[in-house]
């Protein structure tokens, strides 16, 4: 049986649904290409679904029972190898919890992400100072104090992503109340807000705040991030977190419902511009 990890790299979930597709494409149901592995249709299923590493010898089996090609099956294990290849955040595994090292996955993979943030700063715009007042408050639920240097330097690798020459478009929408709150000290607050107003230059960097003064919106039940990818085999989705898990969802139904609200805060909050004049006149404030 194949070996079960923490979390799929997108490359695994990405192959997964490839080799769903050819399965598919060639009449076969996951009865049927289990007994080429001699194996249950539940291990086909988790292969797909990318719950399992994918073991080689079991994906060249059932790439030669889908009739493919010995060069598109030389290329097929190529990037399946690099698939498996451990995700860098897995350097974190001690401190991470499993149903968020898919969020990082997904978070390095996408080509767009829109995330609406009412309590604090978005984690890839933070600064350390902010994010370590942030987990020593106790606000990200049972982070434990011996543990908060890690997470500190966790959510500082991410924030590398967007640096990259490939960085994705990083749209975010900010409830006033995050510039509001204290978080540590003034200079933590004002290390931020610079922070932020640098983020606010880059090209591929939106930043929009949901003033107080415009009143309610359709994004007030709580935080949540879009993600959009470049490769075809995955689509649209949304995360959602709580104290102590998340869900992911890729329903279109429930992606286009949660895009349409992002798009009705987006036209409702202040101005790209204008955002940047609230968040220099705190910065003068403190």
């Amino acid at each position: 049986m194949s070996e079960p990890r923490s979390a799929p790299t997108v490359g695994q979930v990405v192959l997964g649904r490839r080799l769903q597709d050819l399965r598919e494409r060639a009449g076969l149901k996951r009865e049927e290409a289990a007994k080429v592995l001699r194996v249950a249709p539940a291990t086909i299923r988790r292969m797909e679904t990318a719950e399992v590493a994918l073991k080689i010898p079991y994906v060249q089996l059932l790439l030669k029972a889908y009739g493919i090609g010995d060069e598109e099956t030389d290329g097929f294990v190529a990037l399946a190898e690099e698939a498996n290849k451990p995700g860098w955040w897995q350097r974190f595994h001690d401190i991470l919890p499993d149903w968020f090292s898919m969020y990082v996955s997904l978070e390095g993979a996408a080509s767009l992400i829109r995330t609406y943030e009412p309590h604090f700063v978005p984690g890839l715009l933070q600064t350390e100072d902010y994010a370590r007042s942030v987990m020593i408050s106790g606000a990200l639920g049972a982070t434990k104090p011996a543990d908060i240097d890690r997470h500190v330097a966790l959510r500082m690798e991410r924030q590398s992503l967007l640096t990259r020459p490939d960085a994705p478009r990083f749209w975010a929408i900010m409830d006033e109340t995050v510039v509001r709150r204290p978080v540590g000290s003034r200079a933590v607050l004002r290390g931020q807000l610079d922070r932020l107003l640098e983020a606010a230059e880059l090209p591929h960097v939106t930043l929009q705040m949901a003033e107080f003064a415009t009143g309610h919106h359709p994004g007030t039940y709580g935080p949540f991030v879009l993600f959009r990818f470049a490769v075809p085999e995955l689509p649209d989705m949304v995360y959602s977190e709580y104290l102590t898990g998340a869900v992911y969802l890729d329903a279109r139904p429930e992606v286009a419902t949660h895009l349409e609200v992002m798009d009705r805060m987006a036209a409702q909050a202040a101005t790209a511009q204008r955002t940047k004049e609230i968040l220099a006149d705190l910065r003068e404030e403190l």
